[in-house]
């Protein structure tokens, strides 16, 4: 099963938790073991499994990123002005993969999934969620 999930971002750079989301994708699909890939469309965007605890925390992300990738020193930027957001996506990377374990995800209690926006704010950002379910724990 696969279906997307859309987003609105408000800022250039933010963590935004989409758990409740591929959570709610993950019981539509009714697979009680198996994998879901949660996937960023978007050569500036990406998905971190992070704490979810303390919000300190992803901007903690943010600001790291920040001074590791600074804005404006980039060849791309001559392009378009997102040298950095390319980067960052690229280093964070476009996907998690999840274990389902008895019809739910399969986080600790303080892990959370968060879309990274890198190249913000867009009206639209894209998540594709594919359920895989392991027909080897049906048996």
């Amino acid at each position: 099963m696969r279906e997307v999930v859309l987003l609105k971002t408000d800022r250039r750079e933010e963590l935004i938790d989409v758990t409740a989301q591929v959570r709610a994708v993950v019981h539509r699909s009714a697979v009680r073991d198996g994998l879901v890939a949660v996937y960023a469309q978007g050569a500036t965007a990406a998905v971190m499994i992070q704490e979810n605890w303390d919000e300190s925390v992803q901007q903690d992300v943010v600001d790291l990123l920040q001074k590791m990738i600074p804005r404006g020193v980039w060849l791309h930027d001559a392009q378009d002005g997102n040298g950095d957001a390319h980067l960052k996506a690229g280093l964070v990377g476009p996907s998690e993969t999840i274990p389902i374990i008895d019809g739910e995800l399969g986080l600790s209690r303080w892990q959370n999934i968060f879309f990274c926006e890198f190249d913000g704010p867009r009206r639209e950002r894209r998540i594709v969620c594919t359920v895989l379910e392991d027909r080897a724990a049906m048996a």
